[in-house]
């Protein structure tokens, strides 16, 4: 049985990456009336090999793209907390930034990328940029968000600890949780074209294999699915 949010905060490193990831699963949710909430890490300037493509360009142009994304998947509220792509670090500072987030919008459901994935198959090496983001939202959880004596000036914004209740990871390795997007899987790809700096067009069969693959795992009879790691923090009768 697939669980019900009120919120959700999904945590990833560029500009597309959710819409990859979770598309599906957000469209879903979103219909559902769940408030969903993007923080996007990193500027997404190194989003094209083309020469003479500058990173400020490029920037510019994944904001706006990311946000038409959003907005078509329903997504309340997009933040870009603006690290340079590429160059995703765990440290005290962006630790504090993800903190400031997840303490501040207080979500029922944490979504982050699964850090310890390093390659897929044969052909696949996960960025840099995802562990980390991952690895910032495991720190999140535990120890930044729900202790007091982390980053005291978030306090003194008014910004108390909160405990997460929920951490889905996306993409891990052993899943054990499926979400059906079978009638949301059109909208994932329509969130997917607005990223068109990014040729998203020669990703579509993959995805399509990729998302049938899922459902074919999760043998629910689905046509089409993503996956989570899930972790519950909390009880069911809380």
């Amino acid at each position: 049985m697939e669980r019900r949010f009120a919120s959700a905060l999904v945590l990833f490193a560029h500009p597309d990456d959710a819409e990859f990831a979770c598309g599906g699963t957000i469209a879903k949710w979103t219909a559902a009336g769940c408030e969903v909430t993007y923080v996007v890490l990193t500027d997404g300037s190194a989003g094209s090999n083309e020469p003479g493509a500058t990173r400020e360009d490029m920037a510019r142009l994944r904001e706006d793209e990311q946000r038409e994304a959003a907005r078509i998947l329903g997504v309340a509220d997009v933040h870009f907390l603006g690290q340079v792509d590429g160059h995703l670090e765990v440290t005290p500072e962006t630790r504090r930034l993800v903190c400031r987030m997840v303490r501040r919008f207080r979500p029922e459901v944490l979504v982050a990328p699964d850090p310890s994935r390093l390659w897929s198959g044969e052909g696949y090496i996960n960025h840099w940029d995802h562990k980390q983001a991952g690895l910032l939202g495991l720190t999140a959880v535990m120890p930044d968000a729900p202790s007091r004596p982390m980053f005291p000036d978030l306090l003194d914004e008014g910004y108390e600890p909160y405990e997460v209740p929920n951490l889905y990871l996306m993409g891990p390795e052993e899943p054990d949780t499926f979400i059906d997007i079978t009638d949301t899987f059109d909208r994932k790809l329509q969130a997917l074209a607005a990223h068109a700096s990014q040729g998203i067009e020669r990703a579509i069969p993959w995805m399509t294999e990729r998302a049938e693959g899922v459902a074919a795992q999760a043998g629910d009879g689905s046509r089409y699915a993503e996956a989570f790691k899930a972790f519950r923090f909390v009880d069911d009768e809380s």
